[in-house]
């Protein structure tokens, strides 16, 4: 059985009302962490493209960025994600279920979280209720808030950058520090660290922007300081 008829099976479960852990169920217990990742950007993608009352092709192309669907496999994905978005009820359930399958605060959850931003600004718009169903999936996640306010700073063109929000420290952090986090980030960020993460191979083309800002933040960073 693929991995996308796995998928459809469960939602196609979720969607006839069965219980949040049976779902679950038809993808093994514990289910892998790809097929962990695969789900959470479905169902919470499609469910906040619902949050906005439109779901637009941009929002579909966005998705298909992050995973590389193959052609034999899209007739599935989409079934997926069109069973998802019939509303966003249930999100929170599946935040709730993802964070015990990862633990609370895991590293991959802000990789999600990452790919719901891409998703979510794929139609050029960030609406009030997008930003709602990511700030509480956030906490759902226990994403640090200064970690959700980089993430959003990074996609939400009105939300300029603070270089040192970028790379997590204080504006006042010696030079030193600062540079051992901007190393440590470039590091966590290798593709090798994402796939040990859970990621599949498939979404850490988000690594590639990912990367360019904690370069750009350090850049600027060492620019005002001289």
């Amino acid at each position: 059985m693929s991995i996308w008829t796995r998928i459809t099976a469960a939602v196609s479960a979720l969607a006839k009302g069965e219980p949040l852990s049976a779902v679950f169920d038809h993808l093994k217990s514990p289910p892998e962490r790809s097929v962990g990742f695969t789900i959470a950007v479905i169902a919470l993608g499609a469910k906040m493209a619902k949050a906005d009352g439109r779901v637009t092709r941009d929002e579909v192309t966005a998705f298909r960025e992050v995973f590389k669907i193959a052609g034999e496999d899209e007739a599935g994905a989409a079934k997926v994600f069109n069973l998802a978005r019939q509303d966003v009820a249930g999100f929170e359930d599946y935040a709730r279920k993802i964070r015990v399958m990862f633990g609370k605060g895991d590293a991959a959850l802000c990789d999600l979280m990452e790919g719901l931003f891409h998703i979510a600004m794929a139609d050029g718009d960030y609406h009030p209720n997008e930003d709602e169903f990511l700030t509480r999936v956030a906490d759902i996640f226990g994403v640090p808030e200064s970690n959700f306010r980089q993430l959003r700073s990074r996609f939400v063109p009105d939300a300029v950058p603070d270089p040192y929000n970028v790379l997590g420290v204080a504006p006042d952090a010696p030079m030193e520090e600062v540079r051992a986090a901007w190393r440590t980030l470039v590091r966590e960020t290798h593709p090798d660290r994402m796939v040990a993460r859970g990621l599949p191979e498939e979404a850490v083309t988000l690594a590639e922007s990912r990367m360019a800002a904690i370069n750009q933040a350090w850049e600027e960073i060492q620019a005002e300081r001289g």
